[in-house]
Order: C-alpha cells, then sequence, then structure tokens
C-alpha cells in the first residue's frame, strides 16, 4: 500500500481497477452506480485506457466479451435491472472460458424497484444469472478498503480460472466515503500471458477461436464437465470468510457486505448483555463458505441469516448446515436497511 484516500466506495473500485491493469471500460448508467462509470471516463483516457459508454446494458456486456476474448483485462459495471440484462452475455462469456470482472451495485427491485441499497441479487449473482451450467466467482466486501483489496483480487483470480469475477455490493457501499489505502499501479509485464486469446498469429501459430457454440451434444457435456472441475478447484482454493465469537456461540449471525458491519455491531452488543452470540460473514458468495458452516453447525444451537432481501443466502446456510442446526431469518427489503438494535432484539428473540 502506498497512497491513502477519502473515497467513495464507487470511485475507490475504478480507480483499484486501473491499477490493477484494466485498460477497457465498457458501460452504461444507472444508479446507484453511475458515479464508478463517471470515475472510468475521466480517467481511463489518463491512463492509457478505454472508456466506452455504449447504447445499452446488452451492448456493454458484449463489447466485454471482445475485449476479453483479446486477452484484455476488461470491466463493466451496472446495477441490478442492468445486470439483468446483461444476464445472456455473462453466460457466454462463461461459456468461452473468458476472464472478465463485473460490478453490481445492487438497488432495491423487482423491475425498476428503488434506488436504494439492497442485497436481493444474490441468486442472480451466485445461480450464475444467465442460462446454462455454469458460475462466476462473486465476491461481496464490505468497506470501501475491501472494494479495493478485492478488485485486485478479481481480475487476478478471473485470469487465473478463465472465468467471470462478480464485485457484489449494495448502494451503500457503493455511495459512503472512507479511507483507503491503494497499491501501487500493477506493471502490465507482470500480467498473465493468454496463449488462448485472438491477438493475431503473427503466421507463428494455429488460429485461436472463442466461441461457445458445441453442436455435438457429447462434445458441449465434457466442456461443461470440464468447467466444473475447474469450479471444484476454486471451491476448494478460493473460499473466503471472517466470524467473530463463534466458538462458543450458541446462535451464529450470517451476514455479508456492510449489513455484516451493522449485525456485528449488534452481536458485540448481545455479548455485553450476556447472549453467547457469533457472526460468520462470507466475502466470497460463490463459492460459499461451506464448510465453516458445517463445523460450527455442530456446536452451535442455532443460526440467523440477516439480509437486504426476503432471504436468498439462507437457502446457502441452510445446505451447508445440512438441518443440524435450525435456521431462521432477518431482513429489511425495498431499501429499507435495519439499525442494530433492530437485528440485537431479534437476537434476543432467539434465546
Amino acid at each position: 500500500m502506498s497512497e491513502r484516500f477519502l473515497m467513495k466506495g464507487n470511485e475507490a473500485l475504478a480507480e483499484a481497477a486501473m491499477r490493477s491493469g484494466c485498460r477497457f471500460f465498457f458501460g452504461y448508467p444507472i444508479t446507484p452506480q453511475t458515479e464508478l462509470a463517471a470515475y472510468m471516463a475521466k480517467q481511463m483516457p489518463k491512463n492509457n485506457g478505454v472508456f466506452l459508454q455504449a447504447e445499452s446494458e446488452v451492448a456493454a456486456i458484449n463489447m466485454v466479451y471482445g475485449a476479453a476474448g483479446a486477452g484484455a483485462r476488461v470491466m463493466t459495471s451496472s446495477s441490478s435491472p442492468g445486470i439483468s440484462l446483461k444476464s445472456e452475455g455473462i453466460s457466454y462469456i462463461a461459456g468461452a472460458d473468458l476472464p472478465c470482472v463485473i460490478v453490481d451495485i445492487v438497488r432495491g427491485g423487482p423491475g425498476l424497484g428503488g434506488i436504494q441499497p439492497a442485497q436481493s441479487d444474490y441468486f442472480q449473482a451466485t445461480r450464475g444469472g444467465g442460462h446454462g451450467d455454469y458460475q462466476i466467482l462473486v465476491y461481496a466486501p464490505s468497506s470501501v478498503q475491501e472494494i479495493v483489496t478485492l478488485t485486485a483480487k478479481a481480475f487476478d483470480k478471473a485470469d487465473e480460472y478463465r472465468m467471470p469475477a462478480m464485485i457484489m455490493g449494495d448502494g451503500m457501499l457503493g455511495q459512503m466515503m472512507e479511507p483507503v489505502e491503494f497499491f501501487d499501479k500493477r506493471d502490465e509485464s507482470t500480467l498473465p500471458e493468454k496463449p488462448w486469446a485472438t491477438t493475431g498469429t503473427g503466421l507463428k501459430r494455429e488460429k485461436n477461436i472463442i466461441n461457445s457454440l458445441y453442436l455435438k451434444p457429447e462434445e458441449l457435456e465434457n466442456k461443461v464437465i470440464a468447467r466444473y472441475k475447474r469450479y471444484d478447484k476454486v471451491k476448494e482454493k478460493e473460499t473466503m470468510f471472517e466470524e467473530y465469537f463463534t466458538e462458543d456461540a450458541d446462535v451464529i449471525i450470517a451476514a455479508y457486505g456492510t449489513v455484516a458491519r451493522i449485525a456485528l455491531s449488534s452481536v458485540r452488543l448481545a455479548r455485553q448483555e450476556g447472549f453467547k452470540v457469533g457472526l460468520i460473514r462470507p466475502i466470497t458468495l460463490w463459492p460459499f463458505p461451506e464448510k465453516i458452516f458445517a463445523k460450527r453447525s455442530e456446536t452451535a444451537k442455532q443460526f440467523m441469516c440477516v439480509e437486504l432481501s426476503m432471504g436468498q443466502m439462507i437457502e446457502d446456510v441452510r445446505l451447508a448446515v445440512n438441518g443440524k442446526c435450525s435456521v431462521s431469518f432477518y431482513g429489511r427489503t425495498g431499501g429499507m436497511v435495519p439499525n442494530q438494535e433492530e437485528i440485537l432484539e431479534a437476537i434476543k428473540k432467539l434465546f
């Protein structure tokens, strides 16, 4: 780390992307992530990069497809309805085994919903979002500093596993300002080589073809199975989480993103009042940190998911504990955000 600034989450993410070697950004404005695109519009030309505001979200994700196929580090950003429009293109990118970074600053839904923060895109992100059998890496930062760290990781891991990576935060995280330290700009000579990319043959090799179409069913099946073997490696090596006060906890809260910060304050208040409560914060939503939930289900009596939705991550927690503990839910939706006292009262009702 070398420099320290007070920055809004959206802008810090954009800066981190450029420092990570992102040289192409294709997007379309939508609240609450528009500042990210605006920052890119000003700064990309100064950093030997290309910013292009596409005519639509559909166009933007297909531009990402093209740049990724040519081996570039490329990013797009949007918010919930925009990510829905990009979902077909994300499926194509995953089907072509291409790396890229997608940012989803989540707003309330369904439909146009509202512009306030939400976490109701969890299913869309962790279940691929588009058609077919595939996954994408999904990172859920809880602070502006973590946005910076995870953006760099997202680019690196997308390249390493040749798959899309998503940074998913709610509208609060995109809009809040916090002190942040940045890493030095990545030396582009240190970026990984991509011998599979469509960069021109120079008459020195066979041509590369980027495609997701396999008309022979056995060929497509083999391709998908091989991809899922790669996903198994991602599950084994790339799962990330934090836990607090869980070793002796009777009740464990599961929360991610900015809501995990509020929930942790509630947990600390509950501890002061003598309640044995802990918290697990998934940092990767896919791969989901199922092993830690399974481990803690051996000693905890119950879990409670706290989400800005009607309950989506709760499905993964239930699968992870595999019936060993009950899993309850406390959530707000539509852009409403619970305070620490609300969550504390919900915790007390479990004892």
